[in-house]
């Protein structure tokens, strides 16, 4: 678990709050590589995610004074550039035409045991799969929040956010296992 927001960190905000443009850009660097992992890793594509990245950061920098002390901040900003995330795929499906887009993995991989050609398989289970469970996968596994951390993020109870990453877990499992790249489990009969 992580502590709480350290003191450098709310000395920080505060010089932000007081207008310090370099204090602007100091917290900016902090947090942009994960706001932007976040971001990438729901949308799946890197203009839309340095878009929805800045976007994110902008509106983190506008909404410090409505951040609660008592809270975290690492997950409330991550709470940010999910929802900026959601209102991307929201306007992407609103203007998604028919054409197929080719898909950048082929049907029948071949034993390629590779770290690249699996997550770029996960990656694909990502981009297919409902967007709160992603949400909650990708803030659990790649930003390694805990499920309380998740939860008052998205303001969403804590039974919910374990169901949601217990769900998007075995939706990439089955995604894996349907193309080939993990094998089905063995069903076998007890001895007698």
């Amino acid at each position: 678990m992580r502590l709480k927001t350290d003191k450098n960190l709310r000395q920080l905000i505060f010089r932000c709050l007081q207008g310090e443009s370099d204090a602007q850009l100091e917290l900016v660097q902090r947090f942009q590589g994960a706001v932007f992992g976040l971001c990438f890793r729901m949308l799946g594509h890197q203009q839309d995610a340095e878009d929805a990245a800045q976007e994110s950061l902008v509106r983190m920098l506008r909404s410090l004074h409505a951040w609660d002390a008592e809270r975290e901040f690492e997950p409330w900003v991550l709470a940010i550039a999910g929802n900026r995330c959601r209102t991307a795929m929201g306007k992407r499906q609103r203007q998604m035409t028919t054409e197929v887009l080719p898909e950048e993995v082929p049907d029948r991989p071949g034993n390629d045991g590779t770290a690249a050609h699996l997550a770029e398989e996960v990656h694909q289970a990502l981009a297919g799969m409902r967007e709160d469970y992603k949400t909650a996968f990708v803030l659990f596994h790649e930003n390694e929040l805990s499920y309380a951390q998740i939860a008052e993020a998205l303001a969403v109870p804590l039974g919910t956010i374990k169901t949601w990453v217990h769900r998007a877990r075995k939706e990439i499992i089955d995604h894996l296992r349907q193309r080939g790249v993990v094998a089905e489990p063995r069903h076998e009969m007890p001895p007698v």
